[in-house]
């Protein structure tokens, strides 16, 4: 992906063609990538192109992030873990019994 000179780490979209992608037509894709995948610099790059107040909105209809992904993005916009689609969806479907 090189849209307005964005640059991803390569390892990011392994299973897609990342020249494919739209960074406003798969913004939910890409963030969730982000932030379960991604490095630092890549946060930055999704940080500068799309808003604190504009990821968390998204990150919020997310239906499944990494728990480390969920903290980090509720820690870095100031938002709490319980106002997360995939927190509210883990609690509902707790695990399975270890006997």
């Amino acid at each position: 992906m090189d849209e307005k000179g964005i640059k991803f780490s390569e390892n990011l979209f392994w299973d897609v063609d990342g020249d494919d992608l739209d960074m406003d037509k798969h913004k939910e894709f890409i963030i969730e990538r982000v932030l379960d995948y991604g490095n630092m610099n890549d946060w930055i790059v999704i940080k500068n192109y799309y808003s604190l107040e504009n990821l968390a909105f998204t990150a919020k209809n997310i239906r499944s992030l990494m728990p480390k992904s969920l903290s980090f993005i509720a820690a870095m916009t100031d938002t709490q873990i319980s106002d997360y689609r995939c927190y509210k969806l883990a609690q509902s479907n707790p695990p399975h019994w270890n006997f």
